[in-house]
């Protein structure tokens, strides 16, 4: 088989060359202000990207999308109707497990009963903190230290309900009791999608990440916890924006791979991605199945380790199979039927990516390096800075979308008017303002269409 150079026989058109052409077309229209946008995090986008935009401190943001597992979240409320499920989810196409513990009470080994643990990658997420249960559930789970992951996350509790679990004395005391019985279990991780929940920008999702994971490092260091193979987690949440949520991702792992090294650590993280909530809607919900298979394709090509989906009806409907296995089915066809996981590095050399994940990265960096002046995300947050700018990102979101600029189809532009939906409520699709003594403001998470849905319901 002969290998021919096509692209050989014809002349290197140079960026000068494609934006004169560019101007022709536009038969006098101003370049700049007809193709050129800026994004909410300051990134003005241009209508074509070369090599020459990759810069002469480009730093490769490389990502690997092969080896991604298709994920199942699953609410624990009752250990053996939890495990039946998850059976079943494995036998349906699941390959990784998410469970998300509520009480102390649900006991491991009915939950694990018959599931291949030395096969399947299974997630611990803990609504408590306990170090009796992380002990329990180590010695179930002792055999196969690789393939769990414990999401031990005491700040981010303490960001998502203002107070700690217990104080901050005794959460630090636990949390270093079980990194030393969990030595060989990936156990640190840092919940990002609250921030891009509650409203936050990219470079600010990036940039909290980092400040919430250089607490951790920082306390391990003290500690002296530290060690090379250390590997922290990411949940990381993913909007409707394809190739800038691509581009976060890879930025995620990078900006990881810079503050890992200043720690000593060589150990990659693992990012647990899911589609955002924020843009979810309850009027024209079939509508979230198309914004659910963008999003997962985006953390796909971004480099996620574990995808799991969101259920089109999640935001009205409880826990129900058919909504499950709609959301499952959309992540085995990508990967079986569209071959997502045939391709390791997809969105590598496309300079549109490779230049947003730097800018990302950069201006993150940029942002993390204030909070640290700042003596640390944690007297941020408590100075309550970070929920200040995190809130002025989320009123900009939103006075997006009540003039039509920011579209979800369905709910500000075509409106089926007859759609009547106060009878389908499962739960309430609304932020509940639970009123309690908190140390800090909490960071809550919306969705843009609450007040625009609340008004539609009212005149049903």
């Amino acid at each position: 088989m002969i290998k021919e150079k096509l692209f050989a026989d014809f002349p290197a058109v140079s960026a000068k060359a494609w934006k004169q052409k560019i101007q022709a077309d536009l038969k006098g229209a101003d370049y700049n202000d007809t193709l050129i946008w800026e994004s909410p995090e300051g990134i003005k986008v241009k209508p074509f990207y070369t090599a020459d935009d990759l810069g002469e401190n480009f730093m490769n943001t490389s990502s690997s999308a092969s080896n991604w597992l298709v994920g199942q979240h699953i609410l624990v409320t009752d250990s053996i109707e939890a495990n039946q499920k998850a059976i079943k989810c494995l036998n349906s196409g699941a390959e990784s497990l998410i469970f998300t513990l509520t009480t102390p009470d649900q006991k491991p080994k009915e939950i694990l009963k018959d599931i291949d643990i030395n096969s399947i990658s299974i997630h611990f997420q803990f609504q408590f903190l306990s170090v009796a249960y992380i002990k329990d559930l180590l010695s179930c789970t002792d055999s196969a230290k690789e393939n769990i992951y414990f999401h031990i996350d005491i700040l981010g509790n303490f960001c998502r309900t203002g107070n700690w679990f217990t104080d901050f004395k005794s959460d630090h005391a636990a949390l270093k009791e079980i990194l030393k019985e969990a030595a060989n279990t990936p156990t640190l991780s840092i919940d990002v999608s609250l921030y891009q929940n509650a409203g936050a920008n990219r470079t600010q999702q990036l940039a909290y990440a980092l400040g919430h994971a250089s607490e951790y490092l920082n306390f391990l260091n003290e500690e002296k916890l530290l060690h090379p193979d250390l590997k922290v987690s990411f949940k990381i949440a993913v909007d409707g924006n394809y190739f800038f949520e691509i581009a976060k991702l890879r930025a995620l792992r990078l900006l990881w791979k810079t503050i890992a090294a200043e720690f000593g650590i060589s150990a990659d993280c693992h990012i647990l991605a899911c589609p955002t909530s924020r843009n979810k809607t309850i009027y024209d919900y079939n509508v979230n199945l198309l914004r659910t298979t963008t999003e997962c394709m985006s953390a796909i090509l971004g480099g996620a380790d574990t995808v799991y989906n969101l259920s089109y009806d999640a935001v009205y409907h409880k826990d129900n199979e058919f909504g499950e296995r709609i959301a499952r089915n959309q992540l085995l066809i990508l990967k079986g039927e569209s071959y997502f996981d045939k391709i390791s590095n997809p969105s590598d050399g496309t300079y549109y990516i490779e230049v947003l994940s730097q800018q990302l990265a950069e201006k993150a960096l940029h942002i993390f390096k204030q909070i640290e002046q700042g003596d640390g995300f944690l007297k941020q947050l408590k100075a309550h800075n970070i929920q200040r700018k995190i809130k002025e990102s989320a009123l900009k979101q939103q006075i997006s979308y009540d003039s039509g600029e920011e579209v979800l189809v369905g709910s500000n532009k075509y409106l089926n008017e007859v759609e009547k939906m106060k009878q389908e409520l499962e739960k309430s699709p609304f932020i509940k303002n639970n009123f309690r003594k908190t140390i800090i403001e909490p960071i809550m998470e919306t969705r843009l269409s609450e007040s625009s849905e609340k008004i539609r319901l009212d005149h049903e």
